[in-house]
């Protein structure tokens, strides 16, 4: 049986389904980037809040900028917005309901105008975003934004015809401010420390070139909350598609799965209404910082710390990565000895436990997130999730051991390509070519992966880290192994 609405009343004897209308429902927020995370996450707790306040006007409209995303669309075109979410518990309890916040889908490649006219009508309360660290056009190195990108010169010389992210946004907000209509909020989800000044710095430095005037109105109108999120979402599996057509007959073309946990804190800065989400215990806070650095220092940095050596060794999975008693101790002792004394005080979070909580969620049996995954775009990772906790501790004069052999970890898998069985390593990174070329250098000059200064600033100028690295990478490159070198530390 196909998930679409017309077939929902067969499919809700089984599962459980929206009980709202959604033929009548308004879609108050238009969300760029629809993806596993995007629908495990947000469009989740706005499903719930339309089984509360089934009227309350905040549906989805999802919106695909890329051609790359035409898949997603073509999908969920055909299931009229509708996907499974699949809730794996570490226990090993299955909970799955079908989500129906996402109304519409567009797909801006080949209908530019709608999507400008979507986002600039008066409904459209808050337009949010996951488009990836890269989707923000930033130099990793300066954090100033990409004016070399050819989408961008294009979207200056001609701001009706954009390409990107920003020259929606713009197109739109010039509309909205051409006929007098309240702007819109601008909510980033990514994960991204200061995600939503990140987004308000590049959203005003295009607006200021394309046209300087919009641009002032932006920043003395528009809002841009930083926010923090979490809910581990694996990629999609054949696996998970076949598990509902067995269990259910129910065919989905793309759920999601994801772990039971779920935490979303947002600043309370919003120019045009938003949704009473604190009654689904999302925190509303004056202040993210803490929180966000937090998450970032310590699950996402978590995630790479067992992921880059787990690959390198040849665990499949970061739960297979957890249940090794090296990796797992190994991934502690970097949360307690190296992340946690550079975080600030953070209210109302009692850190041991939420330490304790990422071990448990890491080691989840069911989730099954794969090392490849976790290792993807590291290099944009990295500067932002680990290496600010080594910076910190290289001024302080802290621990550095830990995050030192991520480090050199991620240079021998950069250079070899292939784990310790001389097994190819599935390596997704924008940067692959440049980090491969300077890596593989490293047997004869053991600095030189560390002079992509693009990703590690000026860490080579710092002698004790230095001496450190290299006497992590001889380890490693006499053959010692990544475990054995983990458990000695």
């Amino acid at each position: 049986m196909q998930l679409n609405q017309r077939n929902i009343f067969k499919i809700k004897k089984q599962l459980s389904c929206p009980t709202y209308s959604r033929q009548t429902l308004k879609t108050g927020i238009v969300h760029i980037g629809i993806g596993g995370f995007h629908r495990a996450h947000q469009a989740y707790y706005l499903h719930q809040l339309l089984g509360k306040y089934p009227k309350s006007g905040w549906g989805i409209c999802g919106v695909g900028i890329r051609e790359g995303d035409r898949t997603m669309y073509d999908i969920l075109k055909k299931q009229n917005g509708l996907y499974t979410l699949i809730v794996q518990h570490p226990n090993g309890t299955v909970k799955s309901e079908v989500i129906g916040a996402i109304k519409e889908m567009l797909l801006a490649v080949d209908t530019p105008k709608k999507v400008i006219d979507k986002m600039a009508h008066p409904d459209t309360k808050i337009v949010s975003l996951t488009i990836t660290e890269g989707g923000y056009n930033f130099s990793p190195l300066t954090g100033a934004f990409n004016f070399d990108n050819a989408d961008i010169q294009q979207e200056l010389l001609h701001p009706d015809q954009p390409k990107t992210v920003f020259g929606y946004l713009t197109a739109a907000l010039r509309k909205r401010r051409t006929k007098g209509i309240a702007p819109f909020t601008i909510l980033s989800c990514d994960n991204i420390q200061h995600n939503g000044d990140v987004a308000r710095q590049m959203v005003l430095a295009f607006a200021q070139k394309q046209d300087a005037a919009l641009a002032e109105w932006i920043a003395e109108n528009v809002t841009f909350p930083n926010t923090m999120v979490d809910r581990i979402t694996p990629v999609t599996t054949s696996a998970d598609i076949g598990y509902l057509q067995e269990e259910y007959g129910l065919k989905d073309e793309w759920p999601v799965v994801c772990e039971p946990f779920i935490q979303w804190v947002v600043e309370d800065k919003f120019v045009n209404g938003r949704p009473p989400l604190e009654e689904l215990g999302v925190q509303f806070v004056p202040n993210v910082t803490p929180y966000e650095k937090m998450k970032i220092r310590l699950l996402n940095a978590g995630h790479s710390v067992l992921g880059i050596p787990g690959a390198v060794h040849g665990h499949p999975t970061i739960n297979a990565c957890m249940e090794d008693a090296v990796f797992a101790k190994f991934m502690r002792a970097f949360m307690d000895k190296e992340a946690t004394p550079v975080l600030d005080a953070i209210e109302g979070i009692d850190l041991e436990k939420y330490k304790d909580s990422l071990e448990e969620r890491f080691a989840n049996p069911n989730i099954k997130d794969s090392v490849s995954r976790i290792c993807s775009e590291s290099a944009a990772k990295l500067p932002k999730f680990l290496i600010p906790t080594l910076q910190e501790n290289l001024a302080s004069g802290g621990s550095i051991d830990y995050a030192t052999l991520i480090l050199v970890a991620w240079c021998y898998y950069s250079d070899k390509e292939m784990d310790e069985n001389n097994n190819p390593l599935e390596i997704i990174d924008t940067q692959q070519n440049l980090l491969h070329e300077a890596a593989k250098k490293t047997a004869s000059h053991p600095l030189s992966f560390l002079e992509v200064s693009e990703v590690f600033g000026k860490l080579i100028e710092n002698e004790r880290f230095t001496k450190r690295y290299v006497e992590m990478i001889q380890l490693i490159y006499e053959g010692k192994g990544i475990r054995k070198i983990m458990s000695d530390i």
